[in-house]
């Protein structure tokens, strides 16, 4: 090919690159003006042309390189202009992008996907304290006087008094307490936060831990409503999976179940979790107890729901095979690097 239609070719390339966005700004002059670039190599080739050829040639090639510079410097241009406006409009009180150190914690990241698959289903995420008077913690909730989670074997006291008792909260129901009574059904929330009890510290347990509570309460909500709520969970998070429901007791709700799922016992992991058994119970629920409602303020009569709640620790443990609940609060750089 002969000098004369490589320039042509090569302005025809140049006027057929697409620019559209500043990254390829930079690509178009590294392709053709750099001192690699396509029109350098024309201008080296250009030094071996004899005489009689090189005043023509080298009219064509001046014309070609200031075709090629004015579609760089137009782009160059154009999108200058863009940052410009953009920097123009832009809310210089708002905080700069800070480089990401670090990573997410595994409890937080279970907990994130927990609340991601019912935000879906309308669920809202709420929040209340941790240290709680006796009323949001026992009394509204239907425990008796005599309650053995009211004992100090199971409680941390913060502070007794006369008048009521504040103690580190034993469960995330007690913002269920605090939302029922100062929101009018319909609620749907999740409860998510850690909480506090006096047990022994161990590989399976320890003195605190991370929930996330589930309630709905609405006019003719039903225990249907509550399976079907918590198939779809189990569905999303673990995948498809058998569930059985057993019969249980709490203070809160009645009547009550815990929910278990089937592992099997194919692994040894598998038969160390369920006992040999093949199901392991991942959460405790039920309808809410119609005096819990008349306690908070809401018609019994009117309105029923339902509740449910799971330990956020023991499930980031299944789902990362973790043997020792403790890895995961000694901040082990080591440990949580692998997250």
């Amino acid at each position: 090919m002969s000098i004369l239609e490589k320039i042509e070719t090569l302005k025809q390339q140049a006027s057929e690159h697409i620019i559209d966005q500043q990254e390829k700004v930079e690509e178009f002059r590294l392709k053709f003006l750099s001192k690699k670039g396509e029109l350098n190599e024309l201008f080296e080739e250009f030094k071996k042309v004899s005489g009689e050829e090189k005043k023509e040639l080298g009219k064509q090639l001046n014309i070609l390189r200031q075709q090629i510079e004015s579609l760089y410097n137009d782009a160059k241009e154009k999108f200058s202009s863009t940052e410009k406006k953009f920097s123009a409009n832009a809310d210089e009180t708002l905080p700069v992008n800070a480089y990401k150190i670090g990573s997410l914690h595994p409890i937080s990241i279970v907990k994130n996907d927990i609340i991601s698959i019912f935000e879906k289903i309308g669920f809202n995420v709420e929040n209340g304290p941790e240290i709680e008077d006796d009323w949001h913690n026992f009394t509204a909730l239907n425990f008796a006087e005599n309650h053995p989670a009211r004992d100090m074997q199971d409680t941390f006291f913060v502070e007794k008094k006369p008048k009521g008792n504040f103690a580190l909260r034993t469960h995330t129901s007690s913002v269920q307490v605090r939302l029922m009574e100062y929101t009018k059904p319909p609620i749907r929330a999740l409860m998510p936060g850690r909480v506090y009890r006096n047990e022994d510290v161990s590989a399976r347990s320890n003195c605190f831990f991370h929930q996330i509570e589930g309630l709905y309460i609405d006019e003719n909500v039903s225990f249907a409503d509550l399976k079907q709520t918590l198939y779809y969970f189990v569905s999303q998070f673990f995948g498809e999976r058998e569930i059985r429901f057993r019969p249980s007791y709490f203070p809160f709700t009645e009547p009550s179940a815990e929910m278990d799922i089937y592992l099997g016992t194919a692994t040894e992991q598998d038969k160390r979790l369920t006992k040999g058994t093949g199901w392991l119970e991942i959460l405790g629920c039920g309808m809410v107890d119609p005096n819990v409602l008349e306690n908070c303020g809401i018609d019994s009569s009117k309105y029923t729901g339902y509740a449910f709640g799971m330990g956020i620790d023991r499930i980031t443990m299944l789902r990362y095979g973790i043997k020792d609940i403790r890895q995961m609060f000694e901040n082990d750089v080591r440990f949580l690097e692998q997250f």
